[in-house]
Order: C-alpha cells, then sequence, then structure tokens
C-alpha cells in the first residue's frame, strides 16, 4: 500500500485546509487510518485516527472540536478537515494506515505516507 497525503499549505490563523491522503497498491488491505502531525524540534504525535468503516474516530485533545477526519472508500482516501486553524498547529502532517480493522490510536501503523506541510501564520 502507498499513501500520498497532499493539501498543506500557508494559512491565517483562523482559516481551514483539507489534506487528503490517498491510496493505491494493494488497497485491500486498508483498515483503520490515521493522521500525525510533527511540529519542529517535537516528536510525531497522533492528531486523529478513524477505524476501517469510518464509525469511529478519536482525536488528540488539542484539535477536537476544530478538526474532522473522514474517509471515502470508494475513493480510497482519507480527509482531514481543519478549522479554525491556530499558529500551534503548525507541523509536518503525516498519514498513516493499519491493516486493523478496529481504530489504532498509538503508532503502530503498518504503512506511512510523506509528509505535507502546515503553517499557520499570526
Amino acid at each position: 500500500v502507498q499513501l500520498q497525503a497532499s493539501g498543506g499549505g500557508l494559512v491565517q490563523a483562523g482559516g481551514s485546509l483539507r489534506l487528503s491522503c490517498a491510496a493505491s497498491g494493494r488497497t485491500i488491505d486498508l483498515g483503520a487510518m490515521g493522521w500525525f502531525r510533527q511540529a519542529p524540534g517535537k516528536g510525531r504525535e497522533l492528531v486523529a485516527a478513524i477505524n476501517w468503516s469510518g464509525s469511529s474516530t478519536n482525536y488528540a485533545d488539542s484539535v477536537k472540536g476544530r478538526f474532522t477526519i473522514s474517509r471515502d472508500h470508494v475513493k480510497h482516501t482519507m480527509y482531514l478537515q481543519m478549522d479554525s486553524l491556530k499558529p500551534e498547529d503548525t507541523a509536518v502532517y503525516y498519514c498513516a494506515a493499519s491493516q486493523s480493522v478496529t481504530i489504532v490510536t498509538g503508532q503502530r501503523y503498518d504503512y506511512w505516507g510523506q509528509g505535507t506541510l502546515v503553517t499557520v501564520s499570526s
């Protein structure tokens, strides 16, 4: 499975961006998926996760109420709608996928995409 993240960019505080993660290859192995981010000088953190069916989601406290994760099985694509962006959301965002159908809240994902940079100016 290959994952391709896109949609990053420069936005002012309070603005919105939508990230996409397109999967290709052996997509039948795709299960739960997640978005991570890594800010300069910090570790990688899980931002949002979604199970295989899309019926269950999980968010980091710092983004609850502002970010929404979703997925489209027909397009083999996962999304992260980011609203009310803050400067502290600035980071490289990565998408990841697991072979597990249940939600994965740790870092044990099987497939990783390249990052897409999100910069939020104050």
